[in-house]
């Protein structure tokens, strides 16, 4: 037996079914504008120059945005899919933690503190902006990147890691520990 749909459920089952549209190039030169006002905002506040830098739409996943350094070129990076379900939300929050993370890679260097740690959050403070690590959005109907999973252990617990950190332990780039019990995570051996 079908269930019955009144006509209010239908726009928001055809949403759903509809996959979302990311941003459009005006609300894309609206990010970058806000990206830029942030930044000289940081610069003044935090009393260090603050080059301008590279805003692109690249990013995909569940993340909304990324401040990133790869050889040695800085640039932000926003997700054009969750902008368009959560432009204003984006605006006022995605944009200045990204660029505060700009400005606490200049000011201290990204190396030698933690991603959303006491340093991060004392820019985000100067900025005016709640210092939130992370939004909780829906996603339906976006792109969304899913990575396979490796399961680890330690001496309380079983871990599941990304593949990025995977690999680097293979590598003999990394070494992770458990921040519960302080073990070395090592694969999980299917017994």
């Amino acid at each position: 037996m079908c269930p019955l749909v009144s006509l209010q459920d239908i726009p928001c089952i055809m949403g759903i079914l509809m996959a979302i549209q990311p941003i459009d190039r005006q609300q894309r030169r609206q990010v970058r504008d806000e990206a830029d006002l942030w930044r000289r905002r940081a610069e003044v506040l935090c009393g260090v120059e603050l080059p301008p830098i590279a805003v692109t739409f690249d990013l995909r996943g569940r993340a909304a945005g990324q401040y990133r350094v790869r050889d040695g070129y800085r640039s932000i990076r926003f997700n054009p899919y969750i902008f368009a379900r959560y432009f204003d939300d984006s605006l006022a929050v995605t944009v200045p933690h990204e660029v505060a993370h700009y400005a606490v890679d200049v000011l201290y260097g990204a190396v030698r503190v933690r991603p959303h740690g006491e340093e991060w959050r004392a820019v985000m403070g100067l900025l005016g902006v709640d210092a939130r690590a992370s939004g909780c959005y829906d996603l339906s109907g976006m792109p969304v990147r899913r990575q396979r999973r490796f399961r680890y252990r330690c001496d309380c617990r079983t871990h599941e890691l990304t593949t990025c950190r995977h690999n680097r332990i293979v590598r003999g780039q990394a070494v992770y520990h458990c921040r519960r019990c302080g073990a070395e995570l090592i694969p999980h051996k299917a017994d």
